[in-house]
C-alpha cells in the first residue's frame, strides 16, 4: 500500500514518524511520501515538503503567512495526485489538513484521519467537515470516543503513543545542579509570547537566595534555531538553551513551565511538575472572541486536566499568564511539598487512563486492517 502522510508541526511529526514504523510492521510492502520533519524522515520514505513551511499559530499569523500556506495547499494537492496514494493520512493540524481531505474525498482517495482536530474545545462546526470528508477517524485520548460517537463520527481508539515514547527514551542529566525547565512551544509565535514572561519569572526566582544556584533549561524545539531565544536569553547567564533533550530537560527538572499543547501532557506522564501557560497576540485574541471564545465548551485547555476532568495542575491563560502568576507557581511547585505530591498522585491516574504501551503499532495495525476490509 502507499500511505501519504501530512503532519503541520513538530508533535505531528512525532507520531507520524512512529505510525510509519507501525505500518511497515504492519505492511511490509508499505511506501511512504510525507509533509513532515526529522521523525518522519528517520522512518522512511520519499519527503514531499517540511512541516516547518505550514507552521504558523493563531488567526493574526494565518493571515500574514495566508501566501505561503495557501502555495504548500497547492503543491501538496498536486503532489498527491502525481504520486497516486491509497490513502491520505492527515495528521492533526486541522486548517491546512481539512482542506487536504475535502480534496481527496472529491477524487475518491481515502482519508484515514489521525490525531483528530480538537472540536471538543473549539470550532464544533468542524464535525460536520470530519463526518462527511473523512474515511476513518483515528484518536489518542479516551475521553474523544465517547464525544465522537455522539456527533455520528465512528472513532477507533487505541491508546495513546506518547506513553510509548516517554518510556523508550533513554535519559542522561542535561546539566548539573538544580534545574527548572522552560517550554515555550514549538511555534516561533509560541516563542515570542512566552519567553518575554518567562525570562522575568527567571529574574525573579534566581535573585531569591534560596534559589540562586537554580539553572533554566529551555528546551528548543525541532526546527527552531538558537536566533529564535537569544533575544531573550541575552545577559541571562543562568539561562541555558538546548536542543534535542526536551525529556532529559523535564526529567531533570524541579518544576516546569510548559506552553500547553502536547508537552504538558510529556510533563506529566514524566512526572515533572508544572504550570501551563497560553497566550496570543492582542489581534488573535479579538478575532477569536469574535468568532467564538477559544476554549468555550471545557473547563480546561491542558490534555492531562482533560483527561482527569479536574485542574491536576494550574493553567495560565492569555491575560492571566503573567510573570509575577508564573514565578508564584513555580515557586509553590518547588517548595510546597504537599502540592506536588498531590499533582503527581494525579499523574499516576492520568497515565493509567491512557491505557498501556504500544499505540502507534495498535492505531497502524487498525489502519492496515481498515484498508483491506475497504479494498
Amino acid at each position: 500500500m502507499k500511505y501519504y502522510l501530512i503532519a503541520g508541526e513538530a508533535s505531528g511529526d512525532l507520531h507520524g514518524g512512529n505510525l510509519m514504523k507501525g505500518l511497515l510492521a504492519a505492511d511490509p510492502g508499505a511506501e511512504f511520501r510525507f509533509w513532515g520533519g526529522e521523525c518522519m524522515e528517520a522512518a522512511g520514505g520519499s519527503k514531499a515538503g517540511d512541516y516547518r513551511d505550514t507552521a504558523v499559530m493563531g488567526i493574526g499569523d494565518v493571515l500574514g503567512s495566508l501566501r505561503k500556506i495557501v502555495r504548500n495547499l497547492r503543491e501538496c494537492k498536486a503532489d498527491i495526485l502525481r504520486w497516486k496514494p491509497d490513502v491520505v493520512i492527515p495528521i492533526d493540524y486541522p486548517g491546512f489538513n481539512l482542506k487536504v481531505a475535502r480534496f481527496c474525498h472529491e477524487r475518491g482517495i481515502r482519508v484515514f484521519y489521525y490525531i483528530a482536530p480538537k472540536t471538543w474545545a473549539s470550532r464544533d462546526g468542524r464535525n460536520r467537515k470530519l463526518k462527511a470528508l473523512v474515511d476513518r477517524l483515528f484518536i489518542i485520548f479516551p475521553f474523544e470516543e465517547p464525544y465522537f460517537e455522539s456527533r455520528g463520527i465512528p472513532a477507533v481508539y487505541r491508546g495513546n503513543p506518547l506513553v510509548d515514547e516517554v518510556d523508550s527514551h533513554s535519559y542522561a542529566r542535561p546539566a548539573e545542579g538544580r534545574c527548572i525547565a522552560i517550554l515555550p512551544g514549538s511555534r516561533k509565535g509560541e516563542i515570542s509570547h512566552t519567553m518575554p514572561a518567562a525570562m522575568k519569572m527567571a529574574d525573579a526566582i534566581h535573585a531569591l537566595p534560596r534559589h540562586a544556584d537554580c539553572q533554566f533549561l529551555i528546551a528548543g524545539a525541532p526546527g527552531r534555531s538558537q536566533a529564535d531565544y537569544e533575544a531573550f536569553t541575552a545577559g541571562r547567564p543562568y539561562v541555558k538553551l538546548i536542543f534535542g533533550r526536551t525529556y532529559d530537560i523535564l526529567k531533570y527538572s524541579d518544576a516546569a513551565l510548559v506552553n500547553s499543547g502536547t508537552a504538558s501532557l510529556e510533563a506529566a506522564l514524566i512526572g515533572t511538575p508544572q504550570v501551563v501557560c497560553w497566550s496570543t497576540t492582542p489581534l488573535t485574541a479579538f478575532l477569536m472572541n469574535a468568532i467564538g471564545r477559544p476554549f468555550a465548551h471545557i473547563k480546561y485547555i491542558s490534555l492531562g486536566n482533560l483527561i482527569l476532568d479536574k485542574c491536576a495542575f494550574r493553567e495560565l491563560i492569555q491575560n492571566d499568564f503573567t510573570a509575577e502568576a508564573a514565578t508564584s507557581e513555580i515557586l509553590r511547585l518547588m517548595e510546597d511539598l504537599p502540592y506536588r505530591r498531590q499533582m503527581l498522585s494525579d499523574y499516576s491516574e492520568i497515565r493509567a487512563r491512557l491505557g498501556g504501551s504500544g499505540a502507534s503499532q495498535a492505531i497502524a495495525r487498525a489502519m492496515v486492517e481498515a484498508l483491506g476490509a475497504d479494498s
